[in-house]
């Protein structure tokens, strides 16, 4: 195999546009380069990877299969063209035989393909890998001839032997205005100040180096600098703040969102950056952050919709975990081998769910975010609380107590718990805890059994009742006691039936109470006697009241003798939605007197202290509900901590299998599959438990996943040139097109990883180059020649994202929060918007600082997202997006203009303006100035004065004359007809292409 420097080195490749192919010598014909471009495109999907839809069993995909006996003749013979059949085929007049056939709809290869093809088999017919899954090594820069040319760092010199190839030069290095907006919206964002970029200039204009390497230093210093480049990766992650498909309901992920932040500011190590990701829950003795960033993988889509089965949507969400991985660390379509094997690439349907495997072995919990803030607003209000309860307590009447105690401990009774000696259930995981405690985990389905077996040899006496505590726990949705966490209410649980059984004798039970009951989905009474009237579509639940433990006693209509042998509880939990219990405890009583359920649990009449017990009856008797208010309303203002999604690995003793799926359908498992990394790659280290773990640093090991590099790389270089080095930002595959600058790319790959995976050096190394800061006008002959910029002529122009030109047009007008973090808010938009979403939800625009906060910070809901984001080809995070779109519609035009969010902006940008230039009044083309100089940093020529003058005037004779509304286009009452003509002018400016285009 040739290395990669010298594989790509003996051809230039062809490009979009249009240079042809030419190699370094006449008569060596490339396989990579030159042929298999071609079987890829007319051959591999019936003669490719695939086994099962490989047509004849006649494989081209490697050198063994092509060249098998085939019965006396060899699709491909080394050496001998004339007795190839594939020659035969390509050059056949019979539209039986002619490959490729008619129904491929693939043109026929042409007399120049032909005639390459019989050279490549007469020279042997070698075969070689695919360029992108040959580990990367570092070429040499190549030397220049252009004297004149600059060289600023290496990718100069790749870039620029390039240019030489082609006969064409270098763009002139742009103007310091033009370079210091250019860098400021790359590295954070956000355009400069006008007084920042007077300054830069300035400074460039002394020592221009100098001023440019300290302009990127503070750049990459800046705390926006991890907001900008976090909304990249949020594209990957597929981040929204709801679930996805019907309902579309709120989740709370921001803390994942602000990890990426902060990481990205804190420069985190690329490959730590992507382990704690993928994995951080596995790494020792994890930290609250590390897991908060496992959150990656849990952007999926949640399906609310009732009667789904929830196994089927979590194998969905797995699905998009294997293909998000594909995508953000392998650059591969991965995707393609979910139903069968991949047509173009070497990645078998075996391969794909070996992968899943590795990522399938965690459950999905939401656990809370530590935050010392709201950790001492609420212990100040834990104290308000505890002297609210004490006056509380003093307004008790005596004698009702006392009459309520008497009724409580006349209904209570010594309990005893009972510990299981065997747990059963149809899928959950249920684990003893002590003290009779089972907790159930895992995997949950619409109808979880539960069946528990207690020796009840250690009890002398007959009983006569049973109690069922559920029983809170942090581990649980909502804290619990029920495992809900879809569809209904998070924490909740639904027990439809109770079933004993002793000595092989149903047991009979004649009546039931509970401490509370409710049911939030649905007709008819959580009364507790519905637990064992035979019908599984009544029973008892708590919704409402999550988080706090509740009980059920079922009293038995025949003592049960302990003698007669093992209890045997069956619970069974059935609802549309996954409703069992996620922990619980059973207790007896001998008790010969009518026992009911606790009114406040865990307080227990018989052994609660004075102050526990009137604090009880405080809480709960109805007479004191007016002297409750106070309390009741403190209890309202307590503080509650974040809540994040998370991953955590499985218990050993209860791992998940993976089977490969026949068509990737749910229900048509086969085969239990290993974990394991495609076989086209290196495997997992020698004694590396296969696990998510492994697979993590697996991914961003050089020296097993050559891919990762250059696909980090490749990613950077678009985001700052509007097109990668290879184009095809998610499919470094067979089917991709060749990259531009191949040695560039292996270059900067090896570059990245040696420089410790550091981010801020790989930004900080592209836009020092001189290929970056070239001025980024055209020219007739580069626009001919180049229309996309590949060869790299000149500097990036492009239009900006969604988020950056909503942010700009805050930042200049003075309007933009610099508050970072935190739950996210909600701009004004059109009530329509989210109108049109399920449930009709409101988009209440958030108040105060939060309206003008960062676009990263915007709610996003996945059914409707924020309208002026997705006009600029914003995500919807329904998927994980590699690449944007970038499309140019009059909607846009419309947003800009018309927007409420771009109204107050150019109004405050009026305002601010007009303020900063003094009480008194200035000249108009002044005022002009420095409008333009505040969203396009730099000054405007003599013409657009003029024109942006000229309109100032005509607009302000028609707010005078009361043709326009000057207190609607100001913004307020009190607005001036110039306040408001020069909003106008703020409006078109701020609907300028070069006010939303990075040039």
């Amino acid at each position: 195999m040739k290395s990669s420097r010298s594989s790509w080195g003996a051809i230039l490749l062809a490009t979009a546009t249009g240079v042809l192919t030419v190699r370094a010598a006449e008569d060596t014909v490339d396989f990579s380069h030159e042929i298999r471009p071609i079987l890829s495109d007319r051959c591999f999907k019936c003669h490719g990877f695939d086994d099962e839809t490989r047509e004849a069993d006649l494989g081209l995909h490697t050198f063994d299969f092509a060249t098998e006996d085939l019965g006396g003749y060899q699709a491909i013979k080394p050496g001998d063209p004339d007795a190839s059949e594939i020659i035969v085929r390509m050059m056949s007049d019979d539209p039986d035989d002619v490959m490729p056939p008619a129904k491929a709809n693939k043109p026929h290869l042409s007399p120049e393909e032909i005639d390459l093809f019989r050279r490549w088999i007469k020279q042997g017919a070698k075969y070689e890998q695919h360029w992108a899954f040959v580990k990367p090594v570092r070429p040499e820069p190549p030397a220049i001839a252009q004297k004149r040319a600059t060289v600023r760092n290496p990718i100069d010199q790749f870039v620029l032997a390039r240019l030489e190839r082609e006969n064409l030069a270098p763009s002139p290095e742009a103007d310091p205005h033009t370079l210091i907006r250019r860098l400021s919206l790359d590295l954070v964002g956000l355009p400069p100040t006008p007084e920042e970029a007077d300054a830069f200039a300035k400074a460039y204009a002394a020592d221009g180096e100098t001023a440019y390497l300290a302009a990127v230093d503070r750049l990459l210093d800046s705390k926006h600098y991890g907001e900008r480049w976090a909304r990249q990766w949020l594209d990957l992650a597929r981040y929204a703040d709801t679930n996805g498909y019907e309902k579309d309901r709120p989740r709370s992920i921001w803390p994942y969102r602000d990890w990426v932040i902060e990481a990205l500011n804190a420069d985190m190590p690329f490959d730590r950056f992507s382990i704690e990701q993928l994995a951080g829950d596995m790494l020792p003795n994890a930290t609250a952050d590390q897991r908060i960033a496992t959150g990656f993988h849990r952007n999926t889509m949640l399906n609310e919709e009732g009667g789904i089965d929830p196994l089927e949507y979590r194998f969905y969400a797995m699905i998009d975990r294997v293909n998000t991985t594909g995508t953000t660390w392998l650059g591969l379509t991965v995707g393609c081998a979910q139903c069968h094997t991949h047509k173009y690439d070497p990645i078998t349907q075996t391969d794909y769910y070996a992968m899943m495997g590795l990522l399938n072995n965690a459950d999905e919990p939401a656990i809370t975010v530590p935050d010392s803030q709201i950790a001492a607003k609420k212990a100040a209000t834990e104290k308000e609380i505890t002297k609210a309860e004490a006056e509380l307590i003093g307004k008790i009447d005596p004698t009702k107590f006392d009459a309520w105690l008497i009724e409580q401990k006349a209904q209570s009774a010594p309990w005893t718990s009972l510990e299981p000696t065997s747990l059963k259930s149809n899928l959950p995981h249920l684990v003893r805890e002590g003290d009779g405690v089972v907790f159930a985990s895992g995997d949950f389905t619409k109808r979880d059994v539960f069946t528990l077996t207690y020796d009840l040899s250690g009890i002398s006496q007959p009983i006569t009742a049973f109690r069922l505590e559920a029983l809170p726990d942090e581990r649980l949705p909502a804290n619990g006691p029920g495992a809900a966490y879809y569809e209904g209410r998070s924490g909740d649980f639904f027990l439809s039936e109770v079933a004993a059984t002793s000595a092989g004798r149903k047991l009979a039970f004649s009546g039931a109470s509970h401490d509370f009951g409710k049911i939030y989905i649905g007709n008819g009474s959580a009364a507790a006697e519905n637990v064992f009237d035979g019908d599984g579509s009544t029973g008892w639940s708590t919704a409402t009241a999550e988080g706090r433990p509740h009980e059920i006693v079922i009293s038995l209509a025949t003592p049960l003798d302990p003698a007669s042998g093992p209890l045997e509880i069956e619970l069974l939990f059935e609802r549309h939605f996954v409703a069992a219990l996620g922990k619980f405890r059973l207790s007896a009583t001998t008790a010969t007197h009518p026992v009911a359920a606790r009114a406040l649990p865990p307080i227990d009449p018989l052994s609660a202290s004075d102050k526990e017990l009137r604090l009880a009856y405080a809480r709960t008797a109805a007479e004191m509900a007016e002297a409750r208010k106070p309390l009741e309303a403190i209890e309202k203002k307590r503080p509650e901590l974040p809540t994040t999604l998370v991953m955590q690995e499985r218990p050993d003793d209860n791992p998940r299998t993976t089977h490969r799926h026949h068509r990737g359908e749910y229900l048509n498992t086969k085969e239990e599959v290993t974990p394991a990394v495609p076989k086209v790659f290196p495997p997992l280290p020698e004694g590396a438990p296969a696990n998510r773990l492994s697979f993590a640093k697996w991914l961003v090991d050089p020296e097993r996943n050559p891919l990762v590099a250059r696909v980090t790389v490749n990613r950077a270089w678009r985001a700052f040139f509007g097109r990668g080095l290879l184009n095809t930002a998610g499919d470094f595959g067979v089917q991709s097109e060749p990259p531009s600058h191949p040695e560039l790319l292996d270059w900067l790959a090896v570059e990245f990883v040696e420089r410790g995976w550091s981010l801020k050096q790989l930004h900080r190394l592209i836009v020092t180059s001189a290929t970056y800061r070239q001025d980024a006008r055209t020219t007739p002959e580069l626009l001919e020649r180049d229309p996309t910029n590949t060869l790299l002529a000149r500097g990036p122009r492009f239009r900006l994202d969604a988020e950056i030109i909503r942010d700009s047009a805050l930042a200049t007008s003075g309007l933009l929060s610099e508050k970072l973090g935190g739950p996210s808010v909600y701009p004004p938009q059109p009530p329509s918007v989210s109108e049109a979403a399920y449930g009709s939800p409101k988009w209440t625009p958030s108040p105060g600082q939060d309206r003008y906060r960062r676009s990263l910070y915007t709610f996003a809901k996945r059914t409707a997202p924020f309208a002026a984001y997705l006009t600029f080809d914003g995500p919807t995070g329904e998927a994980c997006i590699a690449r944007r779109d970038r499309s140019n519609t009059p909607l846009q035009a419309l947003t800009l203009m018309n927007d409420t969010m771009f109204t107050e902006a150019a109004a405050a940008l009026a305002d601010s303006t007009l303020s900063g230039l003094g009480p008194n009044p200035v000249e108009s083309e002044i005022v002009a100035a420095e409008l333009f100089r505040r969203v396009l940093t730099r000054e405007p020529d003599q013409s657009e004065l003029t024109d942006l003058i000229g309109y100032y005037e005509s607009q302000l004779a028609r707010l005078k004359t009361g043709e326009l509304a000057t207190e609607k286009i100001g913004g307020n009452d009190s607005a001036t007809p110039e306040h408001a003509a020069w909003t106008m002018v703020a409006r078109v400016i701020l609907n300028l292409d070069e006010a939303v285009t990075k040039g």
